[in-house]
């Protein structure tokens, strides 16, 4: 009993420690974003998003390599990326204007979430029917496409956001802090919230054990729950600050970030390919994932007031 009081309380202080240096990560990358001219939307996708992410990526190699646990990780990176895309419900609590998050977000936005959707969908393909597409050695097929994909993504948003430079507001100027001071802090601070967040997953598979969940449905979603912390973390503070694009980016970024961390479980399970050892009930939080994320771009794209009498698009 004493051993489940150290688990509780090694998550609480993990916690303790996203929440503290996520906000700071926040306020960093906000600031890199004015100083670097790579658009919050961007930064958000690539430097954020790969930050956050940290409690996915180590879940899946722990449950390939060590647990011999595949159908975990798949679980975990499903329902981290459904959850994910929840968080966006959450940050408009936290977005005090007459207007849904989502209608006030750069349109940009629906390429990201674009590709998501057709990331999902392989994965979902891949779930029904791992055997379609062969294998290379050991290494499932479809794990080619959603490297492939996943990499296509970046270039086009890269494209995309270089494109709208010129009519995005420059503040390079109006910090005391110099470049350097700022990429250093966001360093540091990521590193210390990658490591409070690595110790997520182990916490949360032993707290689910305990209590009996184990790699039951409700125990992959407490796990998946839990390795989105950070994302909740970040987000909402981004949210505070006014960075909308920040916020969004990152959870759009994060959800293709993970079927990426997918196709790395792929290469470190040996056994075969990963989806050949997935239960199909994975189908679930999938479909819903692209269905919520299909409401999210319409949400982008039809800007409404928040008014009772009026059609309120939003997650």
């Amino acid at each position: 009993m004493n051993l489940i009081y150290l688990e509780i309380l090694g998550f609480i202080f993990a916690t303790a420690v996203i929440i503290r240096t996520g906000s700071r990560l926040s306020k960093y990358g906000d600031i890199m974003a004015d100083m670097m001219g790579w658009g919050k939307m961007f930064i958000g996708i690539i430097l954020l998003a790969s930050v956050t992410s940290m409690p996915e990526l180590m879940t899946g190699i722990s449950s390939v390599v060590f647990l011999d646990a595949p159908d975990l990780a798949v679980g975990d990176i499903v329902g981290s990326c459904a959850f994910n895309i929840l968080i966006i419900s959450l940050m408009d609590l936290f977005y005090d204007h007459k207007k849904p998050l989502t209608s006030v977000t750069q349109t940009g936005h629906i390429i990201v979430a674009s590709f998501g959707i057709i990331l999902m969908s392989l994965v979902s393909f891949a779930i029904l029917m791992p055997d379609i597409f062969g294998t290379i050695i050991w290494i499932g097929e479809f794990i080619l496409l959603f490297l492939i994909l996943y990499f296509i993504a970046i270039r086009v948003i890269f494209l995309y956001q270089k494109k709208e430079n010129n009519f995005r507001e420059e503040r390079k100027n109006t910090y005391s802090l110099t470049l350097k001071q700022v990429v250093l802090r966001y360093i540091l601070n990521a590193i210390v919230l990658m490591t409070a967040a690595m110790l997520l997953p182990y916490f949360g598979e032993h707290l689910a054990e305990a209590s009996g969940l184990g790699q039951s449905f409700f125990g992959t979603l407490f796990i998946a729950a839990s390795t989105s912390l950070p994302e909740v973390v970040v987000s909402i503070a981004a949210i505070r600050m006014g960075t909308i694009d920040l916020a969004i980016g990152n959870i759009f970024g994060s959800n293709i970030f993970n079927i990426a961390i997918l196709a790395l479980d792929d290469i470190l399970y040996t056994k075969g390919p990963i989806f050949q050892y997935t239960f199909p009930n994975h189908i679930t939080p999938v479909l819903g994932t692209i269905i919520i994320t299909a409401i999210g771009i319409i949400g982008i794209v039809f800007k409404e007031e928040k008014n009772g009498n009026l059609l309120l698009i939003t997650l």
